[in-house]
C-alpha cells in the first residue's frame, strides 16, 4: 500500500463492497471504468492506493462524488472539524493532496475541500461522478489552470471560478510554486 494509512485500508474495503453490492465481477467493473482487472484487484486488497484519476473513474461507475465515497469510509462527521481531524488523502504519483475541510454528510448538499497541486501536476478527469456538479474554485496561493469542458481558465490567487461540470475536466499547476485552493462542491 503506497500511503500505508488506515484510510487507504477502509477505502479499499469500501470499493470492494460497492462492487459486490452491484453483483459485478472484476471484469465488468474493468469494462465500466477502463481500469485493468489486476489494478482493480490490487486496489480492493489495499496493495496500492488509487490515483485521483482512477478514483474519479470508480466514483463515476458507482454514481458518487469522490467526497461522498471518502465520507463513507470515515466515521460520522461532527459539526465542527478541527484541522488536525480533517481527513487528508494524497496522490503522490500526481502531486495532489486533498483535505476534507467540511466532510460531506448524507443530509447536506455542499462541502469544502482544500486542494494542493505541486508545480507541474496535471490531473485529468473523464467526467464528473455526478453530472451537473456545481464547483466553486477559490485559489488561495499560486496559480491553477482549470479546464471545464472546452473552456480553459487561468485562476490566480484571490480569483474564484464557478461552473457546473457536465464533461471532462483538468486541473494543472503551471508553477513555479504549488497552488493551494478551496473547492466548494454543491450537488445538483
Amino acid at each position: 500500500m503506497r500511503n500505508g494509512s488506515e484510510m487507504d485500508t477502509r477505502l479499499a474495503g469500501r470499493l470492494a463492497e460497492l462492487r459486490v453490492e452491484r453483483g459485478w465481477p472484476l471484469e465488468e467493473l474493468a469494462q465500466r471504468t477502463e481500469i485493468s482487472r489486476s489494478t482493480l484487484s490490487r486496489l480492493e486488497r489495499a496493495e496500492i492506493s488509487p490515483t485521483a484519476a482512477l478514483l474519479n473513474k470508480l466514483c463515476a461507475a458507482y454514481g458518487r462524488t469522490m467526497s461522498q465515497l471518502l465520507a463513507e469510509v470515515e466515521s460520522e462527521p461532527p459539526q465542527l472539524v478541527r484541522v488536525d481531524r480533517q481527513e487528508v488523502w494524497r496522490d503522490e504519483a500526481s502531486g495532489f493532496t486533498r483535505r476534507s475541510v467540511s466532510p460531506p454528510h448524507p443530509g447536506l448538499r455542499g462541502e469544502v475541500v482544500e486542494g494542493v497541486l505541486e508545480p507541474g501536476a496535471d490531473i485529468s478527469y473523464d467526467g464528473p461522478a455526478v453530472p451537473g456538479l456545481e464547483q466553486h474554485i477559490w485559489v488561495l496561493a499560486g496559480a491553477l489552470e482549470v479546464t471545464a469542458g472546452d473552456h480553459v481558465h487561468e485562476v490566480r490567487a484571490g480569483d474564484c471560478l464557478r461552473f457546473r461540470l457536465w464533461g471532462r475536466s483538468r486541473f494543472r499547476c503551471p508553477g513555479p510554486e504549488p497552488v493551494r485552493y478551496a473547492l466548494l462542491i454543491v450537488l445538483p
